[in-house]
């Protein structure tokens, strides 16, 4: 007797072959069963979508393949699981397939039978020599401020999202540790998946975690990872082995059996919105897992909530608990704004501010300066002729990286040796505009090379950016010299101005922070508000340091209210205002967007197929109350020599807006075959987008 499994595999949405295929075998297969099956000349990895007992009328049965293997030691991905990959591809407009197997580990994907197997008996002698259960260690837990047991006697009787707003500092981690000490307790199988945007802040808290439920019940998972070890820590969590899961974006995708608990720190970040693929969210994945799945709760924690999560709590979908106050009473810090119109010209770092730096290294405190941007400056340039270091793949221009004499493309990746001399017309005067992180590191080696530390030694600079921490176990080792009290002054980009315990920092200083006072994005504000309270928040959270914790912005505009808010730390105040602005122009969360993103060769060709897209589904537009606006060259319009152009899609109700997207796919795979498309490279749709 045969039988026909649907399988998924990986097939993109703008391939048209998004649905499940159809396979013969001579044996049921459980639904979740991971299966190797044929796809065009190539044997691929599949997960078993359905599986009957006769071949469907609409598939010819003779020219059905079979199956190549079924992997049957491996448990089946359980319903839950399947459940959220079919919402996702369904609300991110993908196929079941492009969402599935991206999930799973890449490891795994090249397995077969046999080569699984020894990998299952790996994992379990490994898991054998562990505990199954141990109680959480109570050895240095701290005492609960009044505001963290409010905070956790509300979210053990919560039935809706919880928002934990807290000041960075308040101690929002010890929260998540007691509320999955008490689930873990709760639930002998529990499983818990706590999410943070970014590889460099997984250390700090796999170290809290680790401390508290030993290493052999918590796994990792994300991409600094070999994939050896990605894979490992997926089985751990698959086969229900690991307890606690600590992962970056993808992890929310993790198989978790028995999940009781979702905890998503930072929940602001938009490092949650994946930006190639799915597109999807992790943030909003996490909270529809904890809907979807009876008795798992789901914690969103933030000092700076995004304004969609704000606006949930105001409207009663989440449930909000306040946690203001540092811990061990220590106090914010105080802000201090320095008005670089009346700095002499030229001037990149005012001399109070110098001074400052050196009063806090000779009292043994450390410093860190913000500077979100990398390399030494962004663009070298000839006077002469007006020459600037494009890049001759991308509408961008190549960052000069002093260390290793390259003009590097922070895009493509193109690379080349500083010329010694203009390109185009031989002058050998050529300047540097502007500033990046290694620049400033020198300027600030400099003009503090007469400072001393508190034991008389020279005053000592590091610099924490995408280019000192690429390399295994760079990251790591800055930190720690961080931590350790080896550097006095830290500059770095955005990645240390987040979730870092540094004890010994009183002073932080953003450097150049004006460029998302008037962007075009109608989220920068938002997100240099956010970037600014979280920057500050790594000053002071000693409280032993008192009132020295400063913030010291250099701005041309300290009179706009966005400093006028992050003078008193007052985020509620900020959201408020900002909701406010875009309710009455109608932008998220008052309306939902998304893009059509469409990749050429040219950008005629691009834009071209988007407004014909648009022309073939602005009766279904109409109709449905949607707006289509005109094809777009995105910001950076070329990368890699792919002209890119996308087309605005805006509806005042999401569940109309996915209605319609899921009509209009059929008129865009329909209009991929004309000649419109047939110079396109690939088109995707951005649902709920954070640029436009």
């Amino acid at each position: 007797m045969s039988f026909w499994p649907a399988v998924i595999v990986a097939t993109p949405a703008h391939s048209n072959v998004g649905h499940a295929l159809t396979y013969r075998s001579e044996q049921a297969l459980p639904v979740g069963a991971l299966v190797r099956v044929p796809l065009g000349k190539r044997d691929t990895l599949g997960i078993v979508s359905a599986c009957d007992t006769e071949c469907p009328a609409a598939v010819n049965a003779t020219a059905v393949k079979p199956i190549t293997a079924h992997l049957g030691d491996m448990p089946p991905l359980g319903p839950d699981w399947l459940d959220l990959i079919r919402f996702t591809a369904k609300y991110y407009q993908r196929s079941l397939g492009e969402v599935a197997l991206a999930a799973l580990p890449p490891d795994l994907k090249k397995l077969d039978p046999t080569q699984l197997t020894r990998r299952l008996t790996r994992n379990g002698k490994q898991r054998a020599k562990a505990r199954v259960a141990s109680e959480p260690s109570k050895e240095n837990v701290p005492e609960a401020s009044p505001e963290q047991i409010a905070a956790l006697t509300g979210i053990a009787t919560a039935t809706k999202p919880v928002l934990l707003f807290g000041a960075t500092g308040s101690g929002k981690t010890e929260v998540y540790l007691q509320v999955a000490a008490q689930c873990l307790a709760d639930h002998p199988q529990a499983q818990i998946l706590v999410l943070v945007p970014e590889i460099n802040l997984t250390p700090q808290l796999e170290a809290r975690f680790f401390a508290r439920f030993g290493d052999e019940q918590v796994v990792s998972m994300h991409s600094g990872l070999t994939p050896a070890q990605r894979l490992q820590s997926w089985l751990s969590a698959h086969l229900g082995h690991a307890r606690v899961v600590l992962g970056t974006r993808m992890a929310v995708f993790a198989s978790l059996p028995h999940l009781q608990l979702i905890v998503v720190d930072e929940e602001h970040d938009p490092s949650y919105k994946s930006q190639e693929g799915a597109r999807y969210s992790a943030r909003d994945l996490a909270i529809y897992r904890a809907h979807s799945k009876s008795g798992c709760r789901v914690i969103l924690g933030s000092a700076t909530p995004a304004l969609e999560t704000w606006y949930a709590a105001e409207q009663g979908r989440y449930v909000r608990f306040n946690m203001p106050s540092r811990m061990g009473g220590a106090a914010l810090p105080t802000l201090r704004l320095v008005d670089m119109q009346r700095q002499p010209k030229q001037t990149v770092l005012a001399a109070p501010l110098i001074e400052a730096i050196a009063e806090r290294a000779q009292n043994g405190e450390q410093s860190l300066l913000l500077l979100n941007r990398r390399g030494y400056a962004p663009v070298l340039s000839c006077g002469a002729c007006q020459w600037k270091s494009d890049c001759p793949n991308c509408s961008a221009f190549r960052v000069f990286h002093k260390r290793d004499r390259s003009l590097r493309c922070h895009h493509c990746g193109f690379t080349e040796r500083v010329p010694h001399a203009c390109p185009s017309c031989g002058n050998v005067d050529i300047q540097t505009v502007g500033r990046g992180t290694e620049q400033l590191e020198e300027l600030v080696a400099d003009r503090l090379s007469a400072a001393t530390r508190a034991d008389g030694q020279p005053l000592r600079v590091g610099r924490l950016d995408a280019d000192t921490a690429k390399g295994k176990g760079q990251l790591d080792a800055h930190l720690a010299a961080m931590h350790d009290g080896e550097w006095d002054v830290l500059v770095g980009t955005q990645m240390v101005a987040k979730g870092h315990d540094f004890r010994r920092i009183t002073l932080v200083a953003a450097v150049n922070p004006d460029g998302g006072l008037y962007a075009s994005d109608f989220r920068a504000p938002e997100r240099l508000f956010a970037l600014l309270m979280q920057a500050a928040g790594r000053a002071g959270r000693d409280a032993s340091f008192g009132s020295r914790a400063e913030m010291w912005v250099q701005t041309w505009h300290p009179d706009h209210a966005l400093f006028a808010a992050l003078r008193t730390h007052d985020y509620a105040g900020f959201a408020t205002q900002e909701l406010n602005e875009r309710e009455a122009a109608t932008l998220p969360p008052f309306a939902a967007q998304a893009l059509l993103r469409a990749d050429a060769r040219s950008q005629v060709a691009a834009q071209a197929f988007l407004n014909t897209a648009r022309e073939s589904g602005q009766a279904l537009a109409n109709a449905m109350g949607v707006d289509l606006y005109p094809a777009v060259p995105l910001t950076i319009a070329r990368i890699a020599n792919v002209e890119r152009a996308q087309l605005l899609v805006e509806c005042g109700n999401r569940n109309t807006l996915q209605r319609f997207l899921g009509q209009w796919q059929q008129d865009l795979h329909a209009l991929r075959a004309t000649a419109h498309g047939r110079g396109i490279i690939r088109w995707a749709i951005d649902v709920d987008p954070l640029a436009i």
